[in-house]
């Protein structure tokens, strides 16, 4: 094993003259192939390898098989080991040593990000105003709401069951709270209008498309119809199948000899797109009563007591499901009512 410091450069040029030694050895070499796990890295080195005309692949680690072992040795050269082995596999055919994560172009990356940054924007607000009403309630002052627009000007009054005002470094904390508050709400802001006006100015490119018919949807927002046709339905599926194992909405069964019990949700998939389709299918039933999708899990959760959690996500994965041929096919879902086109 050799290990290298951070430069792609280097790599590159360890690879070619690697090739060198083995031509000089009389061994013909057609192809180079190399590997890694998914990482924070991202994927800008498997672009880069393969713009210099290098197969790169790069591995999902949590594919490769393990010992399990209570308390196995873990090295950097046992890894190296073991995903060269599973790699040498997948390239014979063998697939299921390892699986391969789908390599995106930078251009599907970025369209990703104002998603992104919108749903972590929307986890500091709820943050922020959380941690401004534990201060509140620690000085004992209770139902004031510092989500309100004239907040910061109503502090000075406050005052706590003793009767004196807020202590001075605790208004200041107070007032910053507020203040980043406002900034994240700017952020926020931007980011919706800088979505909208994407759409408005290319109405007909591909995924604009999509967001627009799924946002037609009664129920479906233009906030959900962005992440689930950036996150999902956008990428190259093979069937129902895979759409739902990508979104990690797939049971977990536990069989052995007579035992049969299920563990849960899988969980192995997009969490953002989990997380988005089990929200959107308890609106859905507010706002498609009369879909066969709402009318197929009313009958299976009328009468059964403690099953409409369970079901939601069996109504989530359908909803996916149902959308993803939506999008891709045309095929509009049984009773689905749809708004008026702009």
């Amino acid at each position: 094993m050799k290990k290298l410091a951070v430069d792609e450069s280097a790599l590159l040029k360890l690879l070619h003259r690697w090739r060198e030694e083995a031509e000089k050895a009389g061994r013909r070499i057609e192809r180079i192939a190399v590997a890694f796990e998914a990482g924070r890295d991202g994927f800008w080195l498997a672009r880069w390898l393969k713009a210099r005309g290098i197969e790169a692949y790069v591995i999902h680690a949590s594919s490769v098989a393990v010992s399990r072992e209570h308390r196995r040795a873990k090295t950097d050269r046992l890894d190296t080991e073991l995903l060269k082995r599973s790699f040498l596999g997948w390239l014979r055919g063998e697939r299921d040593h390892c699986k391969m994560v789908e390599i995106p172009t930078m251009k599907d990356e970025d369209a990703k990000r104002p998603n992104r940054e919108h749903d972590s924007l929307i986890g500091e607000r709820s943050r922020i105003v959380n941690r401004m009403k534990a201060a509140l309630v620690r000085l004992g002052i209770r139902g004031f709401n510092p989500k309100l627009k004239r907040a910061s000007t109503r502090l000075d009054g406050l005052r706590t069951p003793e009767g004196e005002p807020i202590p001075p470094n605790a208004l200041a904390e107070l007032r910053r709270d507020m203040e980043r508050r406002r900034l994240v709400n700017n952020q926020i802001r931007q980011i919706e209008e800088e979505r909208l006006k994407r759409i408005e100015q290319a109405p007909c490119d591909g995924p604009h498309v999509m967001v627009r018919l799924l946002a037609r949807v009664m129920g479906v927002g233009i906030e959900t119809a962005d992440m689930l046709v950036h996150e999902v339905l956008s990428r190259n599926m093979r069937d129902r199948r895979a759409v739902a194992r990508y979104a990690g909405l797939t049971g977990s069964p536990d069989e052995s000899g007579r035992k049969r019990r299920e563990k849960g949700l899988a969980r192995s998939g997009n969490t953002r797109v989990r997380r988005g389709m089990i929200q959107l299918a308890w609106r859905f039933l507010l706002h498609q009563k009369n879909s066969a999708l709402t009318k197929w899990f009313r009958s299976r959760t009328e009468n059964a007591r403690g099953t409409r959690k369970p079901m939601i996500v069996a109504l989530a994965r359908k909803l996916l499901i149902a959308l993803w041929r939506l999008v891709r096919e045309g095929i509009v879902p049984d009773g689905v009512v749809f708004r008026a086109a702009q």
